[in-house]
């Protein structure tokens, strides 16, 4: 308990500067991360998984994120246009290995790191790709790390000009195409639009496709294929299985061609043209015995008053039961009454007080008269106006023949951060996207299934699921025991530094010596007692004698799953045995 005071004041001593909780927060959160990333890495190597080797493939564009991604990748420094305020793209990028279900070692993808942030990237091409008389491939990588709420994860091609500034790249930069996955609330679909440009007017018009298929989300790998053809057909792929397919010419809106006639915009409906086709008959007189005043309802003449009516019995009583209350002050509060009751005696009568005759519709009612409809002898139809020829008709036979593309690019918000992108196929082969798919996500896609499946609780398990962080077992789930304890540490100890190190005990021993050693270290509570706050260059200099102390926290929590995770292991090979064997 002498600790525990000694530990909480040199702890509110930090606290009285906010940095120090910042730093505080950031080492604990960087260091419980480097935990579980090991404990993460451990258990997933029960699954036997392909180290990543560059492809040898070639296309117009393919990128794999190797070292040399910089070079071809640039982060925008615009700012969003078209918008009452002006957003800038702060949202960071980098290229890194998965998280989440790595399915192939050493294969890094582009990552978009930031939630609720605006994120612009763009790299461009080498040459610029034209379509004319080819077919398009545009295909992609994309994973959902953290899930998907509400975002996007769709790419752009870039329309080749002079003007094409990856450093400009913003969301008024225009382009060719844009395809991919789109989900906010109940909307969830695939984007495909293309840009036309009208040739007699020279203006540019989104085409949309009509009943775009849903996105795939999920933490696995997910592969978006798109295929324009010269044929002016085109298909959509997710994990190389066929989700749409259609004409350029006949799925989009609004329609690539447009109509050949047009309304007359000069001709005007006339003064006296009739669009009514009926009218009241002019001719029809009201019955003279139509009694307009008659009233819906009259009195039941023919009722009888029940036998056991009480008429001298009131439907309410005051509650015999009820008692004056003893602060009750008849002077201030006036005479005290008791309250109304339901009257016991009329709940077993018909009915209680004065009787009266119900009320019964009055066969005499008719309402007020109006005339019968007949067929206006003037009607002549709903007007529409004449139809000319449309003088900006023009008929695109080919569509599919996209202007030039100069460049890709991302530009994106979203609410959900760490979605990766990779092994983008850009070019003119189907042959060769299916094979890239096949050397690299169908070989990935594979392992992260095995390894979501092989980490996956025991039905037995699963019935006593922890509802709470205190219900947690670290031999468990020893990735979700490390974040959820520290996640809670770190929330009590806002409110009050003592109560969190009593309620959260696996935090200042055990497993959490990591973090009590962070925390000694930064405030000196372990040799000194509470002392003065550090300055910021002494806690970051702690936190990194804090980071080394890590390292062995990492291996005892890697030596706590090794038994499970080669269990796991025994088990997979297992299935793949009997499999091949079959």
């Amino acid at each position: 308990m002498k600790f525990q005071n000694i530990l909480a004041v040199g702890l509110c001593a930090a606290v009285s500067r906010a940095d120090v909780l910042e730093d505080l927060e950031d080492s604990a959160v960087e260091a419980s991360s480097s935990v579980a990333s090991v404990v993460e890495s451990v258990t997933s190597s029960a699954v036997s998984k392909p180290t990543f080797t560059p492809t040898t493939l070639k296309a117009p564009f393919l990128e794999q994120f190797t070292d040399d991604w910089e070079s071809r990748w640039q982060k925008s420094e615009a700012k969003k246009e078209g918008t009452e305020e002006e957003w800038a793209y702060v949202g960071t990028w980098k290229v890194e290995e998965p998280s989440v279900l790595r399915g192939m070692h050493g294969d890094k993808g582009l990552v978009l790191k930031d939630k609720a942030a605006h994120h612009a990237i763009s790299a461009k091409f080498p040459k610029a790709i034209d379509n004319t008389d080819k077919t398009l491939v545009v295909q992609y990588e994309a994973k959902f790390q953290a899930g998907l709420e509400c975002g996007g994860a769709y790419m752009k091609l870039l329309q080749d000009n002079s003007a094409l500034h990856a450093e400009e790249f913003s969301n008024a930069s225009p382009y060719i195409i844009m395809f991919g996955p789109d989900k906010c609330g109940s909307t969830n679909k695939v984007h495909f639009i293309f840009r036309h440009k009208n040739p007699k007017t020279g203006e540019y018009e989104e085409k949309h496709l009509k009943n775009p298929p849903m996105a795939r989300i999920s933490k696995q790998t997910s592969l978006y294929t798109l295929i324009v053809r010269p044929d002016q057909t085109f298909e959509l792929k997710i994990d190389g299985a066929s989700l749409k397919t259609g004409s350029l010419l006949e799925d989009f809106t609004p329609a690539v061609n447009p109509p050949t006639e047009i309304d007359d915009p000069e001709d005007k409906k006339p003064a006296d043209w009739v669009e009514e086709a009926q009218i009241a008959d002019p001719e029809a007189k009201k019955p003279a015995d139509w009694d307009e005043e008659a009233p819906f309802e009259v009195e039941d003449t023919e009722a009888e008053k029940p036998a056991d009516w009480l008429e001298n019995e009131p439907l309410q009583i005051p509650d015999p039961e009820a008692e004056k209350p003893e602060d009750w002050d008849d002077e201030e509060d006036g005479d005290w009454m008791p309250p109304l009751v339901q009257n016991p005696k009329c709940d077993d009568a018909s009915g209680c007080g004065p009787w009266k005759s119900p009320m019964k519709r009055n066969p005499e009612y008719k309402g007020k008269w109006s005339a019968p409809m007949i067929e206006n002898p003037a009607y002549k139809g709903i007007w529409a106006p004449q139809k000319i020829s449309n003088p900006d008709y023009f008929e695109e036979k080919t569509p599919s023949k996209f202007e030039p593309m100069g460049a890709i690019g991302f530009e994106l918000w979203t609410m959900q951060n760490d979605i990766l992108f990779d092994n983008i196929y850009i070019g003119h082969s189907e042959k060769d996207a299916a094979a890239l798919a096949k050397e690299t996500f169908e070989v990935k896609n594979a392992a992260e299934k095995a390894e979501e499946e092989a980490s996956k609780p025991k039905e037995d398990e699963k019935k006593d699921t922890p509802k709470s962080p205190m219900d947690l077992k670290f031999a468990d789930d020893p990735v979700l025991y490390v974040r959820e304890k520290l996640d809670l540490f770190i929330t009590i100890f806002k409110r009050d530094p003592i109560q969190a190190i009593q309620f959260v005990p696996e935090v200042a021993g055990g497993l959490g010596v990591l973090i009590v050693t962070v925390i000694a270290l930064l405030l000196g509570a372990i040799g000194g007692g509470a002392a003065a706050a550090p300055s910021k260059e002494q806690i970051k200099a702690k936190a990194e004698q804090a980071k080394k102390a890590a390292v062995d926290t990492k291996n005892q929590a890697a030596e706590a799953v090794s038994s499970s995770a080669q269990t796991a292991k025994s088990e997979v090979q297992q299935r793949s045995g009997a499999t091949k064997s079959s």
